[in-house]
């Protein structure tokens, strides 16, 4: 268990195994509080997993994965609930209530959580769609918004609890130039503007590395590189290099493992 006030969430010693396949061997890193730290890597490294591990969803093999000193997998129910309250997470697919519309979304957490009045509901509300630009889009439905609005309205919904972690998973995935420019300010803009500890997952290394003020790069299960963005553009570890400039074959191989060639094609 960590003691330093300005760290928020630690991984110790961590390993997770899932169907008998090694996902982290041993990895240790750290989120620091008001900071934007991005996790990033090859396609199938455990990135989404470890948000999982974060959020209490599942348990390490060994080791630890701690937000504000405390192992969220471990808590009983009513506890873990109510940790869960201090972190928002953003999903891929923005996971919009498909027969709700935005305010009925947005206001979803405040009416399972809280027992304000319907006004006080209403103003959050606004208040929240108001920060991420969307105030006049509150009675469309899911259906009715192209996919970086629904990112925006799925993150002022992550944000109804005002929570002191953020979680993104791919938050920029399938969105234009446009879109994802402006996903990148709102990211920013919140997380000084609240006060925020944000994680970012994410497979866009120069737009994540933009905004991130620190950087773990993770292939094989092991933290392979880790730094500013800065200090790891100048990173020589085969790995890192490949990764962030979009290498198609080295130390991450493109071919999956199999016999010779020549071999199976002659047998």
């Amino acid at each position: 268990m960590h003691t330093d006030p300005d760290i928020l969430v630690a991984a110790r010693n961590l390993s997770f195994e899932r169907s008998d396949r090694l996902i982290f061997s041993n990895i240790n890193l750290e989120i620091h509080k008001g900071k934007i730290t991005a996790i990033m890597g090859p396609s199938g490294t455990g990135k989404t997993t470890f948000l999982r591990l974060i959020s209490g969803q599942l348990t390490p093999s060994s080791g630890s994965v701690t937000v504000s000193g405390i192992e969220l997998c471990r808590l009983r129910l009513r506890e873990l609930y109510k940790a869960r309250r201090q972190i928002g997470m953003l999903f891929q697919s923005g996971a919009l209530f498909t027969n709700l519309n935005v305010f009925e979304n947005v206001a979803f957490p405040l009416r399972e959580h809280t027992q304000l009045s319907e006004q006080m509901v209403r103003d959050l509300v606004l208040i929240k769609l108001q920060a991420v630009g969307l105030r006049g889009a509150r009675d469309l439905m899911p259906s009715e918004l192209s996919g970086g609005m629904a990112r925006r309205v799925a993150m002022a919904r992550a944000l109804m609890l005002d929570p002191q972690l953020m979680l993104y998973d791919e938050p920029f995935a399938g969105q234009d130039p446009i879109t994802m420019g402006m996903l990148l300010q709102l990211i920013k803009k919140l997380n000084e503007a609240l006060g925020l500890t944000s994680v970012i997952v994410s497979h866009d290394v120069q737009e994540t590395a933009s905004i991130a003020d620190y950087i773990y790069v993770i292939a094989d299960g092991k933290i392979v590189g880790q730094g500013t963005p800065e200090e790891l553009f100048n990173n020589i570890t085969p790995a890192v290099r490949q990764f962030l400039r979009g290498l198609p074959d080295g130390a991450v191989p493109f071919h999956y493992p199999a016999k010779d060639y020549e071999e199976d094609l002659l047998s």
